[in-house]
């Protein structure tokens, strides 16, 4: 067997097995006797989304995911630790069979660093299929940055070590298109990305935006803090969204606007809060927005 690691995109490292073929065959003139042959090992394709040596912000929560699905929850947990050099417990919590995040009870204290071990590789974690993977993985907590949006004021705040370094106008998910309430945590940063409407959307709410700058992801289901050129009339006045926070940027960007200050200021890891949005509470497993679970069910 042979493990070959690959990257599938910016700080996601995914594990798989190949199989290394051997030849069987006879002198010259003979006929290969035909050999037993057993079954290929399968690993159940773990891949999470830290990269090691990076610098995280203080809402970083370790998602790791399996392509096959777990049936011995309990072995993988046991083959999964964390060292932190504050001494900060860790703790797992399973969204289905294919997900386990990992966080500790209260936001990273700045400066931790933190070490993942993975012991995954000989830990059958369902009939036949193994975890793939033993590897340690560390990074490191940088300064403390929380964000708040306030989607009734249409404002955002940015406060940095305890105190406050940006309050900006900002537009946030029109009716129907309510943004999510909650704690959310950057979990991609894009200097471009394209957004598309979804299929079905009614007349007047379709899309397709090139460009879109300083995109930064805060959901799975499509959230973003971002640039927006086209909506800077409502920004600080009402919300015309459809559900991402908008803040003042350039068509294609520019670095010294609203967004493009905020966007180079934040890291992967930092938390967003949305408050006074007449949205619901984003769902723990909707991105990295597990600490909206209380610790006691974690």
């Amino acid at each position: 067997m042979k493990q070959i690691s690959k990257r599938m995109a910016a700080g996601t490292l995914v594990l798989t097995t190949a199989v290394v073929g051997a030849v069987v065959g006879g002198g010259a003139g003979t006929a290969a006797a035909a050999q037993p042959v057993a079954a290929p090992r399968q690993d159940a394709g773990p891949y999470d989304n830290v990269e090691s040596g990076s610098t995280y912000g203080i809402g970083m929560i370790v998602s790791l995911n399996f392509r096959k699905a777990v049936k011995n929850r309990a072995a993988v947990d046991k083959g999964i630790s964390f060292d932190t050099s504050d001494g900060s417990k860790v703790k797992g919590h399973w969204f289905g069979g294919n997900r386990v995040d990992f966080r500790p009870e209260n936001f990273w204290k700045p400066g931790t660093k933190v070490t993942v071990h993975y012991r995954l590789k000989n830990v059958e974690v369902a009939p036949g299929i193994y975890g793939g993977v033993d590897s340690d993985q560390t990074f490191t907590i940088g300064r403390d940055q929380r964000t708040t949006v306030d989607a009734t004021a249409d404002t955002m705040k940015v406060a940095r070590n305890g105190r406050t370094v940006s309050t900006v106008p900002i537009t946030a998910g029109k009716a129907g298109f309510d943004s999510w309430n909650g704690i959310m945590v950057i979990e991609e940063k894009d200097e471009h990305v394209e957004m598309k409407s979804p299929d079905g959307a009614g007349k007047g709410d379709q899309y397709d935006l090139k460009d879109v700058p300083h995109a930064m992801r805060l959901t799975d289901t499509g959230t973003f803090v971002h640039g927006n050129s086209w909506a800077t009339d409502a920004m600080g006045h009402y919300n015309a969204s459809h559900g991402c926070i908008g803040v003042a940027d350039t068509r294609y960007g520019n670095e010294n606007s609203n967004a493009g200050k905020f966007f180079h200021s934040s890291l992967i890891g930092d938390p967003v809060t949305v408050v006074r949005s007449k949205g619901a509470k984003v769902a723990p497993d909707n991105g990295l927005s597990g600490w909206n679970l209380a610790w006691s069910k974690w």
